[in-house]
Order: C-alpha cells, then structure tokens, then sequence
C-alpha cells in the first residue's frame, strides 16, 4: 500500500456522504485545506485592518477609503484575471498571488508592529492587493471545476464555500480577541502566515490527469476531471492563441450576449451593491461608534454571518437542486433586503447578531446554488471568463458600495442599511417582472 492510499482511504469512507465526495481526491483536498487556512487568515485582516483605522481615526469615512483602495483595482483588472485564467494554467496563478500577498501583508504587519503605520500606506497596499485579488478570484474558481468530475461540481462547490463560512464563523470571533489581547500586528502577521501555507498547499498540486489515484465513494476509480489543471483552455483553429484583447471582447460578447447570464451579472451588482459597504463599513461602525462595543464584539457578529452561512452551504450542498429553482432564488434575495434593513433599526447588538444568522443562511445557500449552475452549464474553454463576469457584480459594486456607506455612515446609519434593503427587494422584483426564474432551469 502506498502512502497515498493510506491518506486516502479515510477520506473514501468519509465520503460516502455526498456532499463530501469530492475530498478524495488528492489535488482537491490541497487546494481546500490551503485556501480554507487562508480565509481564516482573511478574517483577521478583516478585523485587524477595520479596527485599525477606526481607532488611529474614529472615522468610517477614512475606513471605506482605505477598502476602496483595493476595491477600484480588484474591479478594473477582474476581466483580464479572468481571461489569463483561461490562458495560462489557474493553480500557477493562484499560487504566485498566493506569494504576493504574502508578502504585502508581512509588509503591513511589519510597519504596525513597528509603530509606524500611516494611512497612505495601508492604501498603497490595498491598492497592490486588489490587483492581485483580480488574478486570484477567476484562477481559484477556474481550477477547482478541473479537479474534480461533473457529477461532484455542486458538492465540490459546497465544500469550498462551506470551508469558507465556516472560517467566517470562528475567525472573526478569533480575530477580535487576538486584537484585543495581542494586538493588531500579530494578527497580520498570522494572515500573512495562512497565505504562505496556502501558496505551499497549491506548489504540491500535481499537473495534468490522475488515473488510479482517487476513488470515488464506492471505491472505482473516480473520473479524471474535464481537462489537465495546468492546460490553458483558450484556443482557436490551428491552436494559435488570440490576443488578451480579443479573448476578452469574445468573452463578453458570449457571456452577455446570453440573457440568463446577462440578467444574473446585473443582479449579482445589485446584490453586492447593497451588501459591500453596509457589512465592511457600516457593521463596524455600529458596533464601535453607535453601540459602544469593542472589536470582540465585531468578531462574535460577523461569526453570527458565517454560522448561518455554513447551515445554508451545508442545505445547498446536500439536496438535489428544486424545481422553481430560479423562483426560490429571486423570493430568498427580496428576503435578505428586507433582514439588511432591519439592521439599521435594529435597537441592540443581540438582535443583529440573528438577523446575521439569518442573512449568513441565505446567502450560503444563493452562491453554493447560482454557481455550480452557471458552472455546469459553461463550456470549458470559457470557464475563467464567465466566472470573472459572475464575480464582476462584488468587484464593479463594491468601490460604489464602500464610498457611499463611508460618506453616509457617520450621520445617517440607519438610512444607510435602509436604503441597500429596498435596493436588494426592488432588484429581486424587477428579476421576476423580466422572467428570470423561468430561464433558471
């Protein structure tokens, strides 16, 4: 028995369970346990870095400044991320912005650790780290479709997606009471430690097909995934490539030129306009400025989120997808404007703190659901492309989204979560007049 067949063999009996067959196999288990160990680390930047500037300012204004730093790049350069994700092989691409990121945000940790921080320099490192973020976002979500077979695309999606909920449960928890007690350097400088466990996770990928090596749940030899991970799938005719330029005018002109897609962009800028800047901006706000809390506080609220979000990825994950499908899906995002509203009038912290739960399920369940859908039914050789189009609604909306929660917060919080919740119900009508949940099938 070799070694591999020992690690695996757990695994083949825990993945009798659906929803966990995709651990199997081996590149699919490095890639989840590396980035599940990054987005743990995320969380406490996320805290680490909001507590920062509110305590060196007490502004919300100069926090969503310091996030649109890196929003306008992550926007702007998302397109290309997704069209080099086709190009060239997605595991190399997420393993260098793995490595660059490392490195900014040593960067950081070093200059608070040193007492010398200043704001300028948090948004010359936003800046630098939207943009690899736009390289990063398509190639992750380019490459895991390639390591496991069709049939375990939604339960692969489900596993990441929960991973990444379930780090939103307990990291911000964590986070705000390692800010607390050791300081916001030492929180930086873990983040910049997860994202070198996961650039190590990624190098020991292995390239091309694995005949022999995984097993699915019964124990035969799993599908080998659609394509070898470190094969670029943009080609034309005699194999020559086309220019960045052109890939990408192609791109868009089959993505949005196909009406489901088109509507399901519009929406998803909808969705994250009105989530972006209320949840990283406005959140801390009412927690430190309004209530009166520390950063502990902030952490247990946003781990409020993520626990819902694991319950709802877990439900996506586990159950066949129902019919009026698109139906329950444009019903749940009227549902989340209206629990976004309620938290702007939301008397105490207790009771946000359920309404995260709530809008953390939903949420869950929406993104495990939408995007193993668009997955399942994009042509390979498009899969970078559609799939920066799809995050393109997070990335154009949030620098809009995190410059009016800056502007508005200070004096008019309420208004703030009010309005991004009537936005998000009205989109969801406006989805339903025009016939979406009849093409979402």
């Amino acid at each position: 028995m070799n070694a591999f067949g020992a690690v695996a063999r757990p695994f083949a009996r825990v993945a009798r369970l659906p929803i966990l067959a995709p651990l199997l196999g081996r590149d699919f288990r490095l890639v989840w346990f590396g980035e599940g160990v990054s987005l743990l680390g995320d969380q406490f930047h996320l805290i680490a870095l909001s507590w920062l500037v509110l305590d060196l300012t007490g502004s919300g204004l100069a926090l969503g400044s310091i996030l649109i730093a890196g929003s306008i790049p992550r926007g702007a350069f998302m397109l290309f991320g997704g069209v080099l994700s086709d190009r060239f092989s997605p595991r190399d691409l997420a393993l260098v912005s793995d490595v660059v990121r490392c490195i900014l945000t040593t960067v950081i940790a070093a200059l608070v650790l040193g007492a010398q921080v200043e704001l300028w320099q948090l948004a010359a490192v936003g800046v630098a780290f939207g943009t690899v973020d736009a390289v990063f976002l398509p190639a992750i979500n380019t490459l895991v479709p390639r390591l496991v077979p069709p049939d375990h695309l939604a339960a692969a999606n489900a596993v990441m997606q929960g991973t990444a909920q379930l780090t939103g449960t307990v990291g911000p928890a964590l986070a705000g009471f390692a800010v607390a007690l050791i300081g916001v350097g030492a929180a930086f400088a873990f983040d910049a430690l997860t994202f070198a466990v996961a650039a190590v996770s990624l190098w020991l990928v292995r390239s091309g097909a694995r005949p022999g090596h995984a097993t699915d749940a019964s124990g035969d030899p799993a599908p080998d995934p659609p394509m070898p991970i470190d094969q670029p799938a943009t080609l034309t005719g005699s194999g020559a490539r086309q220019s960045v330029l052109r890939d990408l005018v192609a791109g868009a002109r089959e993505i949005l030129g196909d009406p489901v897609m088109r509507s399901i962009v519009i929406v998803s800028i909808a969705a994250n306009l009105a989530f972006t800047g209320q949840l990283v901006v406005g959140l801390p706000w009412l927690v430190l400025v309004r209530f009166g809390a520390d950063a502990s506080a902030l952490g247990l609220l946003y781990a409020a989120w993520g626990a819902g979000s694991v319950g709802g990825v877990l439900a996506a994950g586990s159950m066949k997808r129902p019919e009026r499908f698109g139906s329950i899906v444009i019903g749940l995002l009227s549902a989340m404007g209206i629990g976004l509203a309620a938290i702007g009038i939301a008397p105490n912290l207790a009771l946000i703190g359920v309404i995260a739960l709530a809008l953390g399920a939903t949420n869950g369940y929406i993104n495990v659901v939408v995007i193993a859908w668009v997955q399942g039914r994009t042509d390979p050789a498009m899969l970078g492309r559609t799939m920066s189009f799809l995050m393109l609604g997070s990335v154009v909306a949030a620098p809009l989204s995190l410059a009016i929660a800056a502007v508005v917060v200070d004096s008019h919080a309420t208004a703030l979560f009010v309005g991004a919740g009537l936005l998000l119900v009205a989109s969801g009508g406006i989805a339903f007049a025009s016939g979406l949940q009849r093409k979402m099938i």
